[in-house]
């Protein structure tokens, strides 16, 4: 989730168009902080040893899910395009991103967001003992802190 907040996906978000080269295939986007949760309490507390706590969030969404939620939450219009493998590549190297870098988001988009991922898991709720955090949730969190709200020079361009 926190590629579109402080990741690499910010700047599009605050654009208002998110592109990439991602199918409307279903993925579970997960909230970092419920990650290092669960590794804090695998670490620290009894009774994680020998369990394998595969986590994913409780619903599958699609980048144009995301954009949707964003939207709501930002009350502006963040849209998902879909653009080529070979356009994301080219931007990617135009950008500046470092070579490792750059390599990881094609290597993401080419090899990963497939659907090998279109499931969900409980391993936070097993872990923690609660339910994880949803995208609807951290879109409204992060909007209220103002992280996606456009600058005054931004909205008269």
């Amino acid at each position: 989730m926190q590629n579109f907040s402080e990741g690499e996906f910010l700047e599009m978000v605050l654009g208002g168009t998110i592109a990439l080269p991602a199918a409307d295939i279903p993925e579970p986007f997960i909230d970092i902080n419920d990650l290092a949760d669960v590794a804090v309490a695998a670490l620290t507390e009894t009774g994680h040893a020998y369990e394998i706590y595969e986590v994913t969030v409780p619903r599958l969404m699609t980048f144009s899910d995301l954009a949707k939620e964003i939207s709501d939450a930002t009350d502006r219009d963040v849209n998902f395009v879909q653009i080529s493998a070979q356009a994301f590549a080219q931007e990617i190297a135009q950008s500046g991103v470092p070579e490792n870098i750059a390599w990881l988001l094609n290597y993401l988009f080419d090899s990963v967001l497939d659907g090998r991922n279109a499931y969900v898991a409980d391993g936070i709720q097993r872990a923690l003992r609660r339910e994880p955090s949803d995208f609807s949730a951290f879109a409204k969190r992060i909007a209220a802190r103002g992280l996606w709200q456009l600058g005054e020079s931004e909205v008269a361009a």
